[in-house]
């Protein structure tokens, strides 16, 4: 199912212009539209057609992209901002760790997580008083609206914790004042409600690609739990438990599998595949480049190549060391940050160059663009000639989102692409269940979900080569074959495989805050980072950190009788 669809703009023209506490524009259309068979399936369209996180009324796409390049790994330890100094500053400050609640790019994001949200609610508002749909159709799209909203609630909940929940009994397009709903109940209750109406009806396989499954409702529930399973770095065995239930069912589903190569998981000829759970579907069919993977269209290297534009996130020294091994391929959990991974930064791209030599996990090349390996099909990466400014963003180009020439400038624009964002993938529900199993005692289970993990990383038809056919580096990747003696060591592992298999796909950030242990890793980071990237020097992240703060604009918004319905975060 493709995003963008005209009988959806139509009829969306209002949704489309709504932000969450903001007025409604008057008179853009017919309200008795969306109640036809034609117009509530319309409507469901434009619900889906935030998923990607490309704004609206005026936010710019990279605010709110679904990969949270931005929100997730470059306020991380696994990634720069990139470009140059002068370039999105507030993209700096981020990552600096001055937050403020006045920042463009928290605001966006807000803005278009609650389009989303008010979106799905026009769908179930409207639903009842539609003519002309059986049951089972009016059934399925309730339960597909309901996926909808609580992807957008938990997208918000992680980013802000403190949140309002909007459901369509509250939801009035005619009343400004119904969505200033204060934001002080947990909402992780009607959030799991929602994931767990759609997983009891959604169908097991959809016949448009992009639209959930039951399976998919199941493993968001699944992380529902997860995100609540380490209040303040303590195992809560209850949601690790529920997590559990609801992952093994997707499991014991047989309808997904690990695919041979890991980067079948990011190349544009391999979207919509065996290990894909729930997939954002891009396409492109405006030729101003309106649409497909426009949130990462910074992300491409600058000035020389693929994309010709922006330079923005790259990877950190401390990501690429991460992926050393020992001789046996396993990583070096507590001492991988020792010493560095060699790079050519300070080198011109002419000068001459002997690249690291050490064991290292294969995924490394798959993940970032480095001086001598072959960047997909674009030729080798030459280094200093592909990057902006080495000096300030490092040597390192970003790499799962960049796709190969054939799949490149949809539109004529070199970084427009019709490449998917995998959202949920079995990997992600095989190593949740790891953390579930580690937790629970049963760390042998853990252990094999790694493994599994693991085993494709060492598969040497899945590393980059060389022209000839040689791997491009020393890649060493062993599985884990002694059992694992305690918790703790267990833990370690699973959380280190879990950086490693998602790095720079926008997890990281929220992963450390999950866990409970952002504060001390990432002040660790900026330790030692600061050293290489002087614009970090005085940057500290504190417990506050933990969530952004609420948008100034949405607190003015939300006033209600002279009294704000939002309370800021903590700190801010």
């Amino acid at each position: 199912m493709k995003k963008i669809i005209i009988l959806a703009i139509v009829i969306l023209a209002s949704s489309c212009g709504d932000s969450f506490l903001e007025k409604r524009p008057q008179g853009q259309y017919s309200p008795d539209i969306i109640l036809t068979t034609a117009g509530i399936e319309g409507a469901l369209v434009g619900a889906y057609g935030l998923l990607d996180g490309i704004g609206t009324s005026g936010v710019t796409a990279w605010h709110g992209a679904v990969s949270n390049w931005i929100f997730g790994s470059v306020v991380s330890d696994d990634a720069y901002k990139g470009s140059d100094a002068g370039d999105q500053p507030e993209q700096t400050f981020l990552e600096r760790y001055v937050w403020l609640s006045t920042n463009t790019h928290v605001y966006g994001k807000w803005r278009t997580l609650y389009d989303g949200v008010a979106r799905a609610n026009d769908v179930l508002k409207s639903l009842p008083k539609v003519t002309g749909l059986d049951d089972a159709r009016k059934l399925q799209i309730q339960a597909e609206a309901r996926f909808l909203r609580a992807h957008y609630h938990f997208e918000a909940k992680k980013m802000w914790g403190n949140i309002s929940y909007i459901d369509d009994a509250t939801w009035d397009t005619e009343n400004p004042e119904s969505v200033q709903i204060p934001n002080t109940e947990d909402a992780w209750p009607k959030i799991e409600a929602d994931f767990q109406f759609a997983a009891e009806n959604l169908p097991a396989s959809q016949a448009q690609p992009g639209r959930p499954t039951k399976w998919a409702a199941l493993a968001y529930l699944g992380k529902c739990h997860m995100y609540q399973g380490f209040p303040k770095g303590v195992p809560n065995v209850t949601h690790l438990a529920a997590a559990k239930a609801a992952l093994i069912q997707v499991v014991n589903s047989g309808k997904y599998k690990l695919m041979e190569h890991f980067h079948d998981n990011f190349a544009a000829e391999t979207r919509n595949n065996a290990e894909s759970v729930f997939e954002i579907q891009y396409s492109v069919t405006a030729a101003d480049g309106s649409s497909g993977n426009q949130g990462d269209e910074l992300t491409y290297m600058y000035p020389n190549g693929p994309g010709g534009c922006c330079g923005f996130y790259q990877g950190s020294q401390n990501l690429v060391n991460a992926f050393k091994t020992d001789a046996k391929g396993l990583p070096l959990t507590k001492t991988f940050n020792d010493s560095d991974v060699k790079n050519d930064e300070g080198l011109l791209s002419s000068a001459p160059y002997e690249p690291y030599t050490g064991p290292l996990d294969s995924r490394v090349d798959w993940t970032v663009g480095r001086r001598g390996i072959p960047y997909i099909d674009w030729g080798v990466h030459p280094g200093r000639f592909w990057i902006r400014d080495q000096s300030y963003a490092g040597p390192y180009s970003s790499k799962k989102q960049i796709v190969s020439k054939a799949e490149s400038g949809k539109t004529g624009n070199p970084r427009q692409t019709t490449n998917n964002y995998r959202l949920m993938r079995y990997d992600h529900v095989l190593l949740w269940l790891a953390e579930c199993e580690v937790e629970l005692g049963n760390l042998e289970e853990a252990r094999k979900y790694v493994n599994q993990i693991r085993a494709r990383a060492a598969r040497p038809d899945g590393f980059v080569l060389t022209d000839d056919g040689k791997p491009a580096a020393n890649y060493v990747v062993g599985l884990y074959t002694a059992p694992w003696a305690d918790v703790t060591s267990a833990r370690d592992a699973v959380r280190f495989e879990t950086r490693l298999e998602f790095a720079m796909e926008g997890h990281r950030f929220f992963d450390l805050v999950r866990w409970g242990i952002a504060v001390p890793v990432l002040n660790a980071y900026l330790d030692k980072e600061k050293t290489k990237r002087t614009y970090l020097s005085g940057a500290r992240f504190e417990e506050k950190h933990q969530y952004y703060p609420i948008p100034q604009q949405a607190i003015v918004y939300s006033t209600k009788g002279g009294q704000a319905s939002l309370v800021q975060n903590p700190g801010y």
